[in-house]
């Protein structure tokens, strides 16, 4: 399967983000790590990590508490 990001904002609805998708969690894990503010400044709030239709986790919160 191939990894990607679903992006919501904080209710669960979907928010347009980029089509990417990544060969392994860890490749997903790391693009996440550099992008993480310019998804939270284009209005993305939280994020689950999908293998193929399978969610890995989350929605895990863009905002530090």
């Amino acid at each position: 399967m191939s990894f990607s990001w679903r992006y919501e904002d904080t209710t669960g609805g979907p928010v347009p983000g980029p089509a990417v998708t990544f060969d392994d969690q860890a490749e997903a894990e790391d693009w996440f790590s550099t992008t993480w503010p310019d998804l939270l400044e284009s209005g993305v709030e939280q994020v689950t990590l999908l293998d193929g239709e399978t969610e890995v986790y989350g929605p895990m919160g863009l905002r530090t508490p």
